[in-house]
């Protein structure tokens, strides 16, 4: 039920003033991702953007440091994934650090409150009696929150990294580098970035009032919470441009050297992975999915508990309790995914086997925490926007959205409310990524209405999905130590992805593992090379298969103290 696959090799800069010592597979790679001097190749603390330029940083700095000298009592509203999570957490950390006598958190419950700062949890907040709230991962659209919070005399500094809508809330202060007028030259730090910012203004002005040394403190090195940074950061999948490049890459280098909080020590631990080897895409593909499972399936309060305590037992407790949670994740979104190819089927039948421009689809026994896992399984099976829907009481439902370059979600969203404004009750998200709820009986006016913005705002030249590779690689790299020179010379990620490359291999051998993995053994020159396609199987193959052309990643098979070189295919075709 996929679509056809264009593969389309990377363009590479001619101008090249990369070090003449480089590899020249690594520069050449580098040069495809519009690297053209070795300072972009650096990950250097220095190098990182100063936070001034931030708009309103240094007045919430300001307002937030008099309420740390005034004893008030400070309330973290986060979010329920692993941004809002880490995020929490960081600002936790760091303001106890810094003397704030008074700080807790609060982060609403994905099934009772939804997302954001809303009047319903204001209410919920006033129990803690708070001077000020700070939203961490969120609040650039809780208008009517902000407004429940200043009625109740509690001050609010929204800290987010979101699009803003039309009007913004009436906060107190508001650090956000896609708001109107902000100058900050990197508009992709994640939630935890932001705050990270906001903390190092606040330990500035806490230093300019002398406050750690009249009050005997010792002053945090806010590089000690930059593993919290790199785990948020890449788990949101933001854009890894070289400010969240080196924020990451000093995070996972204080894991390898053993200086990670116990919490995420722990969840590396249990994720299967060590600290020594730990590298950015472990952070998305292992360790942030145990911390997303508690918010997706029960409450991320458990997640934040584990980043926040030092006890290393506590820690391994909590993070076997989100490993259950994401072994139960893998087994509700399994059998939704079954359940969605039926859909997909009778919506193909309906279309005369023609793919609609986007995919919309509800099913009352959808998990709410786990749509948006599916809507971007989806999205990439079949390279359309898709919304996945889950009922959500009270006659609601609740969509998870994904979107393909080329359409930006949030706006496709804006569109449809614009042209019926009585359809969506809210909604809210970015270009790739958005959430919404709407009546369950407006799902097919819904549909009919999103499909037709899609086709309007989309080219049909996106439809078509490719996939960029770094061409081929020579049989003599294909090498352990190739592997380890790609795996070093991230971080990779979003907007700076990981080097795939082009190949037709002999098949020497092929089965069938955990049910949906195709795992291969492949011959390259003289060598044979281990080879797994996740969530592939062999099934619809022709009888007469002995090679295959395969996009895939090199990568290091860690097993009983072993290294090898092994693929990691991201598609493949049988010959």
């Amino acid at each position: 039920m996929a679509t056809e696959v264009r593969i389309i090799a990377r363009d590479i800069k001619v101008d090249d003033y990369l070090p003449s010592d480089m590899h020249p597979v690594l520069k050449r790679i580098y040069r495809a991702r519009n690297i053209s001097n070795a300072e972009e190749t650096e990950n250097k603390l220095q190098k990182l953007l100063p936070f001034d330029s931030l708009k309103g940083i240094n007045e919430a700095a300001s307002m937030l440091a008099k309420h740390i000298q005034d004893e008030k009592h400070i309330l973290i509203v986060g979010d329920y994934d692993a941004d809002g999570a880490t995020s929490c957490a960081l600002a936790v950390r760091a303001l106890r650090a810094m003397g704030c006598r008074y700080v807790d958190y609060l982060v609403p419950n994905r099934f009772e409150y939804g997302y954001g700062l809303t009047p319903e949890i204001v209410d919920v907040a006033r129990q803690k009696t708070p001077d000020l709230i700070i939203t961490v991962d969120n609040g650039i659209a809780s208008v009517d929150g902000v407004r429940a919070a200043n009625e109740a005399s509690i001050n609010v500094l929204i800290t987010d990294h979101h699009l803003p809508g039309k009007v913004l809330p009436d906060a107190a202060a508001i650090v956000n580098p896609n708001q109107p007028g902000d100058t900050f030259s990197s508009k992709n730090l994640a939630g935890v970035g932001v705050i990270f910012y906001l903390m190092a203004a606040l330990r500035s002005r806490l230093r300019e009032l002398d406050w750690f040394s009249l009050n005997n403190i010792t002053e945090p090195n806010l590089a000690d919470y930059l593993d919290l940074v790199a785990l948020g950061t890449v788990a949101d999948v933001v854009k890894l441009d070289h400010n969240n490049r080196i924020l990451v890459a000093q995070g996972v280098a204080r894991m390898r050297a053993g200086k990670a909080c116990a919490g995420i020590r722990a969840l590396i631990k249990v994720s299967g992975r060590t600290e020594k080897n730990i590298v950015s895409t472990d952070l998305g593909f292992c360790v942030g999915p145990r911390l997303n499972a508690a918010g997706r399936l029960d409450d991320i309060s458990i997640g934040i508990d584990c980043l926040l305590t030092d006890d290393e037992g506590v820690a391994r407790k909590k993070a076997s309790e989100l490993d259950k949670f994401n072994r139960e994740r893998r087994n509700i979104e399994q059998t939704m995914r079954e359940q969605a190819n039926q859909h997909l089927g009778e919506i193909l039948k309906q279309t005369s086997e023609n793919v609609p421009v986007a995919v919309c689809l509800f099913d009352q026994s959808f998990h709410e925490g786990v749509i948006g896992i599916l809507a971007g399984r989806i999205k990439e099976q079949l390279h359309r926007p898709t919304i996945v829907f889950a009922g959500s009481g009270d006659g609601l439902i609740k969509g998870s959205a994904r979107s393909i370059s080329g359409l930006h979600i949030r706006d496709a969203l804006d569109r449809v409310a614009t042209r019926h404004p009585d359809l969506l009750s809210k909604f809210g998200g970015h270009a790739m990524a958005a959430g919404l709820t709407l009546q369950r009986c407006d799902f097919e006016r819904f549909n009919n209405t999103f499909i037709a913005v899609v086709d309007e705002l989309l080219d049909d030249g996106a439809l078509q999905q490719v996939l960029h590779c770094d061409g081929q690689l020579p049989s003599t790299d294909i090498t352990l130590q190739m592997a380890e020179i790609l795996q070093n010379a991230g971080p990779w990620g979003q907007g700076f992805p990981e080097p795939q490359f082009q190949g037709r291999f002999d098949i020497v051998q092929r089965r069938i593992v955990g049910e949906h993995h195709l795992k291969m053994v492949l011959k390259t020159g003289d060598n044979h090379v281990d080879a797994i396609a996740f969530q592939t199987t062999d099934t619809d193959w022709p009888e007469q298969v002995s090679q295959v052309d395969i996009v895939y990643k090199l990568d290091v098979n860690k097993f009983n103290g072993r290294r090898s070189v092994q693929f990691i295919i991201d598609h493949l075709k049988p010959i």
